[in-house]
């Protein structure tokens, strides 16, 4: 699970993350080390930060290629990082991936996420193979 051990992943849903860009949002300190180490040994660039005020800049600074956000932020939580990302210009980042985690695991928490506009929902803890998934299912669209 990340945030407790970052294991092999499962060849099969490995894919070379050398050419995307990660924003990471999470508040808490050990989770976004973790997301952070894993993602970068499996190639990608990430810019982490803890804060949606933070995740917001570097969205609009480096223009990733998908974003994963926390839902529970201090001040502004996901929803609203969500909101505010829609509300860039297409053009730039308006219409960016973004993948929610959440502790809540309600069985219609995922079904809300998706209707609120995430493109997937990773209840936590997960696992180093749902990451890459929900990553790779973002990235399609």
């Amino acid at each position: 699970m990340i945030g407790a051990e970052v294991r092999p992943c499962n060849m099969a849903l490995r894919r070379s993350l050398s050419n995307i860009t990660i924003v990471i949002v999470e508040d808490h300190p050990d989770t976004l080390f973790f997301l952070t180490q894993f993602l970068n040994r499996e190639g990608a660039k990430v810019l982490p930060t803890d804060n949606a005020f933070d995740g917001l800049q570097a969205i609009k600074t480096h223009h990733p290629n998908i974003v994963l956000s926390d839902i529970n932020l201090p001040n502004r939580d996901g929803f609203e990082l969500l909101g505010d990302i829609r509300a860039l210009e297409p053009r730039d980042v308006g219409g960016l991936p973004v993948v929610a985690m959440t502790v809540f695991t309600s069985t219609t928490y995922p079904g809300l996420m998706i209707g609120a506009g995430f493109k997937a929902c990773l209840n936590k803890p997960f696992n180093p193979d749902e990451l890459l998934e929900a990553i790779q299912s973002g990235l399609k669209t």
